[in-house]
């Protein structure tokens, strides 16, 4: 080893000494690095497109840059933004483009808090980032959607890198300790119970913070630095609190955190919880800002959150900001907490957003004149007729009388609902009442403002869900049960028995910086699915199983085998499609690929609880002799048919029967409901009751009775069922298994 670079290197700091340098010794930021993760797949096939890393100081962005920089066959250039111009900025542009000319090989610029660039820099950057010739790759502190150009940020993929847990900084503390090249591993380094903790603790989330108080503790515990190798070197309590003796509020007045906590103090307010607005009120005082920056949010707070609630809650916050001007730190702290607390503990309602509403009319509409009866009197009564039939709602009982004042055209239109909360909850009724009366006043106006009514598209769309409902119902059933998965970016998705993509491309969308797998039965659904996927990024693409020779079972081992593991697993009409005893084969291995944190999601249908050809023939004819023969056969077969999906009941104990040795799950069920509108054709009552035809209505029934019974309802089914129209009840349950 070179002499003068081992010197240099054991004068390094040890947060540079102890950099990683591969992604096994890379610790913390599992949500874009952990096994199967879009990132680092990208990273270890060397197929990466521009990135920016985004997060607090200390999380590891520059770190994962110089991780690339060891795994990439590119050349890597590195810049800083506070040290680099233009100037530099085309020197790395000139070495890219005759590294690309004469080797062949792609160049990546690393650019450290790149925020700090000036829109001229940001800009020289942006034709070669466009054409190829560079991949950027740039760490910021700063939101990038904020701080970045924007051409930037839309040709880039954003990381946002979080703060480090205690179990990440840990062994990150560990790590330093037992290594024998760069850290302290030639001695035997032991800490006082809670030294350690200390450390941590105060480190909040920062890797750099830890390593630099750890390398203090230990290199001023002995006498002489270094000792001789073996020498045992223990880390007090006392010498842990002077390493790091306080916990620094990471706060920029210009930067994300200002924004953020006062985004965080606000949204705790509107969600009534008064220890959270105290705690972020508290880190925004604790780190230096303008209490009356706190104060000019509460009273918009006051407005949009409380409004009409408590109209009182406005004077509240006025009086705190007039007292705070008045007797300012630190006893202005005290109506500054009373007015955080009244707000938090207040009714709430945002009713007043009825204003921008109409602003949108206003806007999109064209203007409508002002009612004659509504004009000033005082100008020009005698010459228009201007304010000739207003009624004075002074002369009237309660002062109010019941007139238009909304434009022609615009009658009837309504901005305001008022909540049932606290104060607007006194006024509902009479504000309903008063509307009520106005509307019916309007009766003897012309009869194409009668025609005018906000319900009209609302009732088109009405129309149109009756018509096509099916695929209507397929989209809100996908809708909520993606709303029950609650998926994050970077978690991995399982879809099991996908037919034509209604899970998978959904699933896609939701977790961009994680992966989504899934299982196709049959090899022309995935093949549709393949080739849109072959459209997307290599890196970006589902992970498609299946097709040809590709059992459920098989693929369920390789993925075994593999130690895949999915935050969710999402699958629709599983039980119903899949023998009983094939069922219990597959889940053996599914839920061993759940972690715990993890849900299992279904859509099983519940053919029994639906309509029933029998009930709507009842309805039309009550004369049918056989009647309750046929009834009763078709209960049977429902019955017997799918005996776990006759009610939701039946649907979850099947599922608990599946998890004998997973007892901790939790399982939850809901129903959702498709009303559709049919025509009874006379083909459609042939291709169900013909009891020739395998697998039908028909043939199912004519086990429990005799053949000529059901030719007999057939026929009557058809003398008094055909062409009508029908409402068609269809249920479904959402089975959510939390592990």
């Amino acid at each position: 080893m070179d002499l003068f670079s081992q010197t240099q290197q054991q004068n390094e700091p040890l947060a540079a000494r102890m950099r990683p340098r591969n992604l096994d010794e890379y610790i913390g930021q599992d949500h874009i690095v952990g096994q199967g993760r879009l990132l680092r797949r990208a990273i270890q096939a060397d197929q990466l497109s521009s990135l920016i890393f985004y997060g607090p100081p200390g999380t590891g962005k520059t770190t994962l840059a110089r991780v690339i920089a060891g795994t990439t066959s590119s050349r890597f250039i590195s810049i800083n933004a506070v040290l680099s111009g233009v100037k530099q900025i085309r020197e790395a542009i000139d070495n890219a483009q005759q590294t690309r000319d004469l080797h062949g090989r792609r160049s990546i610029l690393f650019v450290d808090e790149v925020h700090r660039w000036n829109k001229a820099q940001q800009d020289a950057l942006l034709p070669w980032v466009e054409n190829g010739t560079i991949i950027l790759i740039g760490a910021t502190t700063e939101n990038p959607y904020f701080e970045v150009n924007s051409a930037l940020v839309s040709r880039s993929r954003i990381f946002q890198l979080k703060q480090l847990t205690a179990d990440d900084l840990r062994n990150v503390a560990l790590q330093a300790v037992s290594n024998k090249e760069r850290g302290y591993g030639r001695w035997d380094v032991s800490f006082e119970e809670g030294a350690l903790e200390h450390l941590i603790k105060t480190a909040d989330g920062d890797a750099r913070s830890i390593l630099n108080s750890l390398q203090l503790a230990i290199e001023t515990t002995p006498d002489s630095y270094p000792p001789p190798a073996g020498t045992a070197i223990h880390i007090s309590m006392e010498t842990a609190e002077e390493s790091i003796q306080k916990k620094v509020v990471l706060y920029d007045k210009e930067g994300d955190y200002h924004y953020d906590t006062i985004s965080a103090f606000i949204k705790s307010i509107r969600g009534s919880d008064p220890d959270a607005a105290l705690y972020w009120m508290a880190r925004m005082i604790r780190a230096g800002e303008d209490p009356r920056f706190i104060l000019r949010r509460m009273i918009i707070s006051a407005a949009e959150d409380i409004g009409m609630a408590d109209p009182n809650a406005l004077t509240i916050v006025n009086a705190a900001a007039q007292a705070f001007d008045r007797i300012g730190l630190p006893e202005g702290q005290f109506p500054l907490a009373q007015a955080a607390l009244y707000l938090a503990t207040a009714p709430k309602s945002n009713s007043a957003l009825a204003f921008f509403d109409a602003i949108k009319v206003v806007d999109e509409e064209a203007a409508k004149e002002v009612p004659n009866h509504l004009r000033d009197a005082s100008r020009d009564k005698h010459g228009f007729g201007h304010g000739d039939g207003y009624n004075y709602p002074h002369a009237y009982r309660d002062h109010w009388v019941a007139q238009a004042y909304l434009p022609e055209g615009l009658k009837g239109r309504i901005f305001y609902q008022p909540s049932a909360q606290g104060y607007e909850k006194q006024i509902q009724e009479d504000v309903m009442r008063r509307r009520e009366a106005q509307m019916a006043s309007m009766i003897e106006e012309p009869s194409e403002i009668l025609t005018y009514s906000p319900g009209d598209k609302q009732r088109d769309a009405w129309m149109r869900r009756t018509t096509g409902r099916s695929g209507k119902f397929l989209e809100e059933m996908r809708n909520r049960m993606f709303s029950l998965m609650k998926a994050e970016r970077h978690q991995r998705i399982l879809v099991w028995k996908e037919t034509g993509g209604l899970f998978l491309w959904e699933a896609w969308r939701k977790v961009p910086e994680g992966g989504v797998s899934a299982f196709f039965p049959e090899k022309k659904h995935m093949d549709l699915c393949s080739h849109f996927a072959r459209t997307l990024p290599e890196t970006e693409r589902p992970v498609l199983l299946g097709g040809e020779n590709s059992s459920a079972l098989k693929i369920l081992k390789e993925l075994e085998s593999e130690n895949c593991l999915f935050e969710s697993i999402i699958c629709r009409n599983w039980l119903f499609r899949t023998e009983k005893k094939e069922c219990e084969r597959e889940w053996k291995y599914l839920k061993e690929m759940i972690p715990p944190g993890g849900t299992f999601l279904s859509c099983e249908p519940l053919p029994g609880s639906g309509s029933r050809l029998s009930t709507i023939f009842k309805e039309h004819c009550k004369t049918f002799s056989h009647l309750k023969e046929i009834m009763a056969a078709e209960e049977k077969v429902y019955t017997e048919w799918h005996p776990d999906l006759i009610s939701t009941e039946t649907t979850k104990e099947r599922f608990r029967s599946l998890m004998t040795d997973s007892s901790e799950a939790e399982i939850k069920s809901e129903i959702l409901t498709m009303k559709e509108k049919r025509i009874i054709t006379e083909d459609i009552l042939n291709q169900w009751l013909d009891p020739s035809r395998e697998g039908n209505l028909g043939c199912r029934m004519s086990k429990h009775i005799h053949k000529d019974i059901i030719l007999g309802f057939k026929a009557e089914c058809i003398n008094q069922l055909k062409n009508i129209h029908v409402t068609w009840e269809s249920f479904y349950t959402l089975i959510r298994i939390s592990f």
